[in-house]
C-alpha cells in the first residue's frame, strides 16, 4: 500500500504545474478541502497542498518550455546521480538534471521511453508527503504506456520494481510494487495500456494520480462546479472500488478512488 515510509521506488512526492496557482489552489481546496501553504518568496510561487497541517502534494508554476498543467509524480531515490544515468541507459531522457532544493533534497526531472514524465527525488531534510492512502490524499499511481511490459522494465531497471498480472475486463492491468517487502503490500499503483480506460481526449502516454475521497459522485460534482470537467463517468470496479477521471480547469488530468473496504 502506498505510504510515507519511503523505500526505493516509491513514490515520494507528487506536484502541480499550473498556469494560474491562485486558481488552481482554489479549485483543489474546493474539490479536496486542501489548504495551500506558499513555500517562500524565494521558492519562486511553489507551495505545499496541505490537510490539517500536512503535506499532501505541491503546486508551482509551469517552468518547462512547452508544458501544460500536469500532476508530476516523483519516486524515491537514494542516489539521483546514479538514477539519471540508469535513465540514459535504459533508453530515457534527463529533462531537467539533478540539482538540490535549498538542502530539502535533490530533483531531476525525466521522460521514459515511451514518453511519460516523471520525477525523483532524493530525500533531504524533506523526505516526502506527509499523507497517503487517506481521504484526500494520493492513494494510487497508474502510468498508461503503449507497451506496459516494456516500459515496467525500463523502471525496474531504475528501481527494481515487480508486477503481478490481474484480468480485468478488455485487458490485463499490471500491479507495481517495490522491490522490499511482500509484493502485495509494497504496491503502489499499476500500468495500464494506453487507451484501455484511460479517459476521454486525446490519449498519450502518462502518469496519472488517484486521490482516495470518501464520496466519487460528490467530489465529481463539486469538480464541475468549480470548473472542472469528467473525463471518465464515475463507475464500479470489482476488487477494486468505485472511481472516475477528471481534469481540473488547466487540463491537467486525475483521478478519484473510493476503494473498497479492506478484507
Amino acid at each position: 500500500m502506498l505510504g510515507t515510509d519511503f523505500s526505493t521506488g516509491a513514490p515520494n512526492w507528487l506536484d502541480l504545474g499550473s498556469p494560474d496557482t491562485t486558481a488552481a489552489a482554489a479549485f483543489y481546496g474546493a474539490v479536496f478541502g486542501w489548504d495551500f501553504a506558499s513555500a517562500g518568496p524565494e521558492a519562486g510561487g511553489y507551495g505545499f497542498f496541505q490537510v490539517n497541517g500536512k503535506t499532501v502534494a505541491a503546486l508551482g508554476p509551469l517552468t518547462e518550455e512547452g508544458a501544460t498543467s500536469a500532476w508530476m509524480h516523483h519516486f524515491m531515490t537514494p542516489d539521483i546521480d546514479a538514477t539519471a544515468a540508469a535513465v540514459r541507459d535504459g533508453g530515457g531522457t534527463v529533462r531537467m538534471e539533478p540539482g538540490d532544493v535549498m538542502g530539502e533534497g535533490r530533483l531531476a526531472h525525466f521522460t521514459d521511453p515511451q514518453g511519460a514524465e516523471f520525477a525523483c527525488w532524493q530525500p533531504g531534510h524533506t523526505a516526502g508527503f506527509e499523507v497517503a492512502s487517506e481521504e484526500n490524499a494520493l492513494v494510487w499511481a497508474e502510468l498508461h504506456v503503449p507497451d506496459p511490459v516494456a516500459d515496467i522494465g525500463f523502471y525496474a531497471g531504475l528501481f527494481g520494481w515487480r508486477y503481478a498480472e490481474m484480468e480485468v475486463p478488455g485487458m490485463t492491468y499490471r500491479v507495481l510494487s517495490t522491490a522490499d517487502g511482500d509484493q502485495q503490500d509494497a504496491s503502489f499503483g499499476g500500468v495500464a495500456p494506453l487507451g484501455e480506460g484511460a479517459g476521454g481526449g486525446e490519449e498519450k502516454a502518462r502518469w496519472v494520480p488517484y486521490f482516495h475521497v470518501a464520496d466519487v459522485d460528490d467530489t465529481i460534482a463539486k469538480a464541475q462546479k468549480n470548473g472542472g470537467s469528467v473525463l471518465m463517468p464515475a463507475a464500479d470496479v470489482p476488487d477494486v472500488g468505485r472511481l472516475a477521471w477528471l481534469a481540473d480547469p488547466f487540463g491537467a488530468v486525475f483521478a478519484l478512488l473510493k476503494p473498497n473496504p479492506q478484507t
